[in-house]
C-alpha cells in the first residue's frame, strides 16, 4: 500500500467520523467533530497498519480480526461513559451518541480495509437514521397510545 492509499483511507475515516461528530454536536451531545473524528482515524489507523505490514498482506487476516475485536471492545467503554453520565436522571441519555461512537469505530475500521461499497451504503443509512429517525419517532409517539406502565395490573 502506498502513501496515497494510506492517506485516502485515513482521511475518509477521519472525515466520516467528523461528520457524525458534527451531527452529535449540533444536537448538543457530549461528543463532537474532534472526538468522533479521532475515533474514526484511530480505528482506520490500526487496521491499515496491520493490513499493510502484518500477515494480512499474505491473505492471513487473523491479526486484522484481532485488531477489529479490540477496537469494538475498547470503544464500548467510551460509549458506556457517554451513557453512564445520565444515570442520575430519571431517563437514560446518550444512547444515540454512544451508538454513533461505536458506528464511527466500525466505519473507521471499514475505511482501513478500503471496502468502498460498505462505506457508501453505511454512510447513506447513517444519514437517513440520524436525519429522519427523530421525526419518525415523534410522529409515532404522537399517534400511538402511551405504553402501559404497569402491565397486568388492573
Amino acid at each position: 500500500m502506498d502513501w496515497i492509499e494510506i492517506a485516502l483511507r485515513l482521511s475518509a475515516a477521519t472525515l466520516i467520523g467528523g461528520v457524525l461528530g458534527l451531527n452529535r454536536d449540533l444536537h448538543g451531545k457530549p461528543t463532537g467533530v474532534r472526538t468522533l473524528g479521532l475515533v474514526g482515524l484511530g480505528s482506520a489507523m490500526v487496521v491499515v497498519a496491520v493490513v499493510n505490514t502484518g500477515p494480512a498482506t499474505s491473505g492471513d487476516f487473523s491479526a486484522a480480526s484481532r485488531i477489529v475485536q479490540g477496537i469494538l471492545t475498547g470503544i464500548g467503554f467510551l460509549g458506556a461513559g457517554v451513557i453512564v453520565r445520565g444515570v442520575g436522571k430519571a431517563r437514560v441519555h446518550g444512547l444515540t451518541t454512544a451508538a454513533c461512537t461505536w458506528l464511527t469505530a466500525c466505519l473507521g475500521t471499514v475505511c482501513g480495509f478500503a471496502h468502498a461499497p460498505v462505506i457508501v451504503i453505511a454512510i447513506v443509512l447513517t444519514a437517513v437514521i440520524l436525519i429522519f429517525g427523530g421525526p419518525i419517532e415523534r410522529w409515532f409517539h404522537a399517534r400511538l397510545p402511551p405504553p402501559d406502565d404497569n402491565p397486568g395490573v388492573s
